[in-house]
């Protein structure tokens, strides 16, 4: 067995934020997401029917709440947010990358 580092086999082309599943099970989808400069759609938000923790495990960003709260997180900053959490990404990095770990559960 070989050893996947989640640093590594970062897309070239960053049009898009990047979703990758890394493990998936009937109750748990860990999930890595990466980007730069990316942000939700001005209406659009995430209303998901899992609970999920998310961590920065590099770059900045700024996730934005149906209440209008905003928090910035940092590498190493985490939240867990339960399901029906209305958020969105407000601002991701445009200078460097954001990268992300989600652990989606039920």
């Amino acid at each position: 067995m070989k050893p996947i580092n989640i640093y590594e086999s970062i897309p070239e082309n960053l049009d898009d934020e990047v979703f990758q599943d890394i493990f998936k099970s009937p109750n748990v989808r860990v999930e890595r997401i990466i980007s730069r400069g990316q942000t939700s759609a001005q209406n659009d938000w995430y209303d998901q029917e899992e609970n999920e923790w998310v961590m920065v495990l590099a770059g900045h960003a700024l996730l934005e709440f149906e209440n209008n709260k905003i928090v910035a997180l940092k590498k190493g900053d985490y939240l867990n947010l339960p399901a029906h959490c209305k958020h969105r990404v407000k601002w991701t990095d445009p200078a460097q990358l954001t990268i992300w770990l989600a652990i989606f559960y039920k």
